[in-house]
């Protein structure tokens, strides 16, 4: 199975954001072809949650599960400290009060 390099995923993801008017940009672009993905969700009220995507070893599925989830000031330092080990690692921050990101979307997953 072929996969899609992270600079499409990105740019995929956004394009499906900004179609549903939810605020995103990338706040750290890593490896264009393989680097990570982390998504903050900004609530906008001082909290954020964290997402990666996990690999389950039973089931072989990727999916997104949650990194951490707290005061955003608490979230941004998790990140800072992901980014600390992994200079190839995507950030892109979603900002809606409401706390839609998408991740779980078709195509998304």
């Amino acid at each position: 199975m072929t996969r899609l390099t992270a600079e499409f995923w990105v740019h995929a993801y956004l394009a499906r954001l900004r179609f549903q008017e939810i605020p995103a940009f990338v706040v750290a672009h890593g490896d264009d072809t393989a680097g990570a993905v982390l998504v903050k969700l900004n609530t906008l009220d001082g909290h954020a949650v964290a997402f990666q995507r996990s690999f389950d070893l039973m089931s072989g599925e990727r999916k997104w599960v949650e990194l951490c989830a707290g005061a955003e000031s608490y979230v941004d330092a998790a990140i800072t400290r992901q980014r600390s080990f992994d200079p190839d690692l995507w950030v892109i921050e979603v900002e809606d009060r409401q706390g839609r990101h998408l991740l779980g979307e078709v195509g998304l997953d």
